[in-house]
C-alpha cells in the first residue's frame, strides 16, 4: 500500500554508482555480487538468503540500465551462473 511522503521521517536521492565507479576493470561478478556491491557490502560478504533475495532484486534493474557499459561472459560450469563485468571500450563486447 502506498505511503504518503510525510509518513518518512526524511527522503533521499536516488543514485547508483556508475559501472565504473561499482566494478574493478580486469574483474567479472555474478548478480549476487553486484547486488552486495551496490549496498557496500564484499562481494563475497555473507548474508541470508532473504536479504540477498532483496539486494538481488535491486542490482538486476542496475544492470538493465547499465547494459550498454557492461559485458557478460558465459558460466564456467554447465549449471553456475553467469558473470558481468565492465566493457573495455564503452559497450562493444570486446
Amino acid at each position: 500500500m502506498p505511503k504518503p511522503k510525510d509518513a518518512f521521517e526524511s527522503t533521499y536521492p536516488c543514485e547508483f554508482y556508475t559501472p565504473e565507479e561499482l566494478l574493478e576493470p580486469d574483474l567479472m561478478y555474478t548478480v549476487p555480487e553486484i547486488a552486495r556491491l551496490l549496498q557496500g557490502l564484499d562481494p563475497d560478504a555473507t548474508i541470508d538468503e532473504g536479504t540477498e533475495a532483496v539486494l538481488v532484486d535491486w542490482a538486476i534493474p542496475w544492470i538493465m540500465k547499465n547494459a550498454a557499459d557492461l559485458v557478460i561472459a558465459e558460466p564456467l560450469e554447465e549449471d553456475g551462473p553467469g558473470y558481468y563485468g565492465l566493457a573495455a571500450d564503452g559497450g562493444d563486447g570486446t
